[in-house]
């Protein structure tokens, strides 16, 4: 099962760097242009310039810069081995919560050996991008985000244990997310969080598109015979799929630029498949879903503008296992599924390559933003979602199928710049 060991972080030295908070930045995939110019103006150290380079040649700035970096001492390696337990704390929602994981090498494997699963699609495009940015630098700036499987929960007692110092770093971003980074040398405690790990798989929760790369990435480098064995590994953050401080926020769906549109003739449509319900304020749609998804159900809320919206709840869930016949029962019973499957594909007409491409459809994390995006004309509906539920992506993954994308997003997101990983 999955492999793991300790590593010499490639780390900032902040007495030439500067203060931590200014060095680190969220994943570069979420990050406007405006918003990276404003990180380096506050430092011109900040990680973005080695995660997200821009330029003439953007790859091979970053692997100068890197080099620059480590000559004048900006960046340094860490002379020991070791595990890095990492913690968020954050509130979402009105919840205060926080959790907590290892920072660690995991030995690559292929999906196929059934060792790291997948649960999302992923792009060429963003792959490419990154393994351009792989073979410049030859180092991971960011780690990729996976869950485990724990009953017991021992891991994270250890890691418990070992945190209750006080840690190596510690900042609040501007989201009022607290990050804390402590650092494990002991040998005898990095034997045993490994020998833990030595009968888990692992569900990469996000980073899908790094993973994938970092096999491209390891293939490459035995093709081309370089490469010193620690290609083999990748940089993964942790975390058991059980803990209370874990996350998984929605993704909606705006839908643009259809031609004939008409909101009226969907609900009609829908009513083979769905019970719909027509509510008065679309500002108690989040709390009517919470209400539906408590109880098991699924549904949605449809929204084209004015006050109300409209309550979409599936009648029976056994259609989708008459449509989908090859799919497993698990991923016949996501929200995602049943949305795009019901809706989006058979109603509307937009078919897997056409979401892929974002022809017609867009993602929206907030739901505040999916409403705005109704209201002043960029979409012509919207349909917010549920979550995800955590079991439901183990069970995905586990029967070895993948969601369509944007199915899950963790909240927080894992900061990047705290640790990186040399090759």
């Amino acid at each position: 099962m999955a492999e793991i060991r300790p590593f010499r972080a490639l780390r900032f030295n902040t007495e030439q760097a500067g203060a931590i908070s200014e060095l680190v930045c969220p994943p570069y995939d979420i990050i406007s242009e405006e918003q990276r110019l404003a990180y380096l103006e506050r430092n011109p150290h900040n990680i973005i310039r080695l995660e997200l380079p821009k330029g003439d040649d953007p790859y091979q700035e970053a692997g100068k810069t890197l080099q620059q970096w480590l000559e004048e001492g900006i960046l340094r390696q860490d002379e020991q081995e070791g595990i890095y337990i990492y913690e968020e704390e954050f509130t979402v929602n009105g919840l205060h919560t926080k959790f907590k994981g290892c920072i660690v090498r995991v030995k690559l494997e292929e999906f196929s050996k059934g060792v790291v699963l997948p649960h999302e699609e992923t792009l060429s495009k963003a792959k490419e991008d990154r393994f351009n940015l792989m073979k410049a630098t030859d180092c991971n700036f960011s780690q990729i985000y996976s869950l485990y499987m724990d009953p017991t929960h021992a891991i994270t007692g250890q890691l418990d244990q070992l945190s209750e110092g006080t840690p190596e770093n510690e900042l609040t971003d501007q989201e009022g997310v607290t990050h804390r980074l402590w650092i494990v040398n002991d040998a005898a405690a990095i034997a045993r969080i490994c020998e833990a790990f030595a009968d888990k798989k692992l569900y990469i929760a996000d980073g899908h598109h790094r993973y994938e790369t970092a096999l491209n990435y390891r293939n490459y480098c035995h093709e081309q015979h370089k490469g010193t064995g620690g290609e083999d590994y990748v940089m993964m953050m942790l975390v058991d799929m059980e803990h209370p401080g874990l996350v998984v926020l929605p993704t909606h769906r705006l839908v643009r630029d259809l031609p004939a549109f008409d909101a009226e003739k969907l609900l009609e449509d829908c009513k083979a498949y769905f019970t719909v319900t027509q509510e008065a304020d679309i500002a108690t749609a989040e709390a009517k879903l919470k209400t539906l998804y408590d109880a098991g159900q699924k549904a949605f809320a449809f929204y084209s503008g004015g006050q109300g919206y409209a309550l979409l709840t599936l009648k029976d869930e056994h259609i989708l296992s008459q449509l989908l016949p090859e799919k497993s029962a698990a991923s016949q019973g996501l929200d995602v599924t049943v949305l795009h499957t019901l809706i989006l594909e058979k109603i509307f007409g937009i078919d897997a390559d056409n979401m892929a491409k974002q022809i017609n459809l867009t993602y929206v994390k907030q739901l505040d933003d999916a409403i705005a995006a109704v209201q002043n004309g960029k979409a012509q509906c919207t349909f917010l979602l549920n979550p995800t539920k955590v079991t439901e992506i183990r069970d995905v993954a586990a029967a070895g199928e993948k969601m369509p994308q944007k199915s899950t997003y963790f909240y927080p997101k894992l900061i990047t710049g705290l640790v990186m990983n040399r090759f």
